[in-house]
């Protein structure tokens, strides 16, 4: 009969023992000097080791050939625990044995010597589950048991036992299984399943056990039905994982504010079988990663992802402030927290994805701070030069406060964007060299003001005199000081700085026209406030103001055209008399 991963590999020495070495050192010493308490307790989260080692203890105290603390397996007593046909040692499940009843009949049998044994040992598991007429009941035997018995007790959650029980027991806590260790365990196993296991593979699956190695065995199997060369993907498959690049697009929409698109992707997400639930949850966990990113210092030590994933990390990060990721967070964390009440779980992230979309529609105090953020941010990078926006704070009716922070944002909001359409109308708008296109007259529509989201620099088209696109091209020279200015934009932004990394620049006058294949690089000059703060950085780095626009790389002559015109331009420079027919 097939047996699963996690018993097949359940440890067998403290030494096999993963990621607890501060708890199997301790017990090891006490067997070998044979210090042996009466009562341990056993707490930590779910994976970890708790009932593995206590099954060790309990063969390393019988053993009759342990060595360094640990059992040696090969003995009787070894053997027959492990098969179970010892009844000396006996594991009872609390959760569905917890009445006083159950207690009752342990208290009349621990009087009874052991069979076979050196001591009778006793391990119940999850006994936070026990009602209290039964732990009462537990107590005077637990505080002084007869000398050949030792009780086991195991639970995940300790603040659910007694006080009193916790003091009569030497307590031991399991911690949560580092990602690295896991991985390292994993990979182990699958060597010796003669199994395909990716590095990158491994740590998926160490992050999605959360610390708990017995999870992280029990995914493995499920990988191991789809294939014997597991890699990301067959494990993101098996875990019901949406893939990271729709995590990634996902965060994008809700950053442009793209609800359309962000609904097709759930749509398309549920449609093959996604589970919205964990799917929410990676998203606040990809929002998690970006507020570490915004506020540590060295984040990447903390974040379990591929070196790709962290460089996409960070350019999302560096477009929002951790205001807008904390408001992210909450709106998701509200969404999850409702999923399975009735209203659907799908329908719950799609409203929260709507929500981030368009913050106007969330009236929490966590939204409107978000709204102030982006209007304070608008206000910082496009009108530095105009008079700070003061919002009046009506101080004596303190019961109208929330009402009062609404009618402070729409004050703020009609001001900033006055000074938005009064500052850009003084501007001298640039042509678009990506179209090829002639200006566009002052006829053209007003911007609209906008309503609750970060103010954008409007550029209003004004009347300028034509300019000939071919001449500006044709008079591009190499512009020298460009590796300079990608260099004095990584400080400011790093996102930035690295899309521009490898392209080229040149001068045509007071145009400067960037030559990339990085199209990122392109989407960074078409919105107007990169763009601005681009041109910031190239007047700071050369003292002089630019027009930014791509450069138009001529096109390559046949090459056969070109000898023959270069062999008409010597004839005519030699003064012969050249006739063509």
């Amino acid at each position: 009969m097939y047996q699963v991963l996690y018993r097949k590999w359940r440890p067998k020495t403290f030494d096999d023992v993963c990621g607890q070495e501060h708890i199997t050192t301790t017990l090891k010493n006490e067997v070998k000097e044979n210090r042996i308490n009466h009562a341990y307790l056993f707490t930590g989260s779910r994976g970890t080791g708790k009932t593995t080692c206590a099954k060790i203890l309990a063969k390393a105290v019988n053993c009759t050939h342990s060595t360094d603390g640990n059992p040696c397996g090969e003995c009787e007593i070894c053997r027959g625990i492990e098969n179970g046909s010892i009844l000396d040692v006996v594991e009872m499940d609390a959760a569905s044995n917890r009445g006083i009843d159950d207690i009752r009949d342990i208290i009349s049998k621990v009087q009874l010597s052991p069979e076979r044994c050196k001591y009778r040992v006793y391990i119940i598991d999850e006994v936070h589950m026990l009602s209290t007429e039964a732990f009462n009941a537990l107590l005077k035997t637990l505080e002084e048991p007869p000398e050949h018995v030792i009780f086991i007790l195991a639970t995940t959650e300790i603040h659910k036992v007694l006080p009193t029980i916790q003091s009569r027991c030497q307590r031991f806590d399991f911690n949560r299984i580092s990602p690295r260790t896991i991985a390292d365990r994993l990979l182990y196993v699958a060597q010796q399943e003669e199994l395909e296991l990716t590095d990158s593979a491994a740590m998926l699956i160490a992050s999605v056990s959360d610390g708990a190695m017995r999870d992280a065995l029990s995914l493995l199997d499920r990988c191991m039905a789809i294939g014997t060369h597991i890699g990301e993907k067959i494990v993101a498959d098996a875990a019901g994982l949406a893939d990271k690049t729709y995590l990634y697009e996902l965060a994008a929409c809700i950053i442009n504010k793209n609800t359309a698109k962000s609904l097709e992707i759930i749509s398309r997400l549920y449609s093959q079988s996604k589970d919205m639930a964990r799917l929410c949850d990676e998203l606040i966990s990809h929002f998690r990663a970006l507020m570490l990113i915004k506020s540590v210092r060295e984040p990447r030590d903390m974040l379990i992802m591929s070196d790709s994933d962290f460089e996409k990390a960070q350019t999302q990060a560096d477009y929002l402030s951790l205001a807008d990721i904390v408001y992210y967070m909450d709106v998701l964390s509200r969404a999850f927290q409702r999923m399975g009440n009735g209203t659907g779980d799908r329908c719950e992230l799609e409203m929260a994805l709507v929500k981030l979309s368009s913050p106007e529609l969330d009236g929490t105090t966590e939204a409107l701070t978000a709204r102030i953020t982006a209007l304070e941010n608008a206000v910082k990078r496009g009108f530095a030069s105009s008079p700070a926006v003061q919002v009046e704070t009506d101080k004596t009716d303190v019961a109208d406060e929330t009402e009062d922070k609404a009618t402070q944002i729409g004050k703020a909001k009609n001001e900033v964007s006055n000074q938005v359409i009064e500052t850009e109308n003084n501007k001298i708008s640039e042509p678009d060299l990506s179209s090829n296109q002639p200006p566009v007259s002052s006829e053209a529509a007003m911007p609209k003001a906008p309503i609750a989201k970060p103010v954008p620099v409007i550029e209003t088209p004004r009347p300028t005199k034509s300019v000939n696109i071919d001449e500006i091209y044709s008079n591009a020279k190499p512009f020298p000081k460009w590796v300079e200015v990608v260099n004095n934009l990584k400080p400011f932004s790093r996102a930035i700085a690295a899309a521009f990394t490898g392209s080229t620049a040149y001068e045509s006058g007071n145009y400067l026209l960037i030559d990339t294949n990085n199209e990122i690089a392109f989407d960074l000059l078409k919105n107007s406030g990169r763009r601005d703060e681009i041109r910031k950085i190239i007047q700071e780095t050369t003292g002089k103001v630019y027009k930014l626009g791509p450069y138009k790389r001529p096109q390559k002559k046949d090459e056969q055209q070109d000898k023959l015109e270069n062999f008409k331009n010597i004839i005519k420079d030699s003064g012969i008399e050249l006739v063509e027919e």
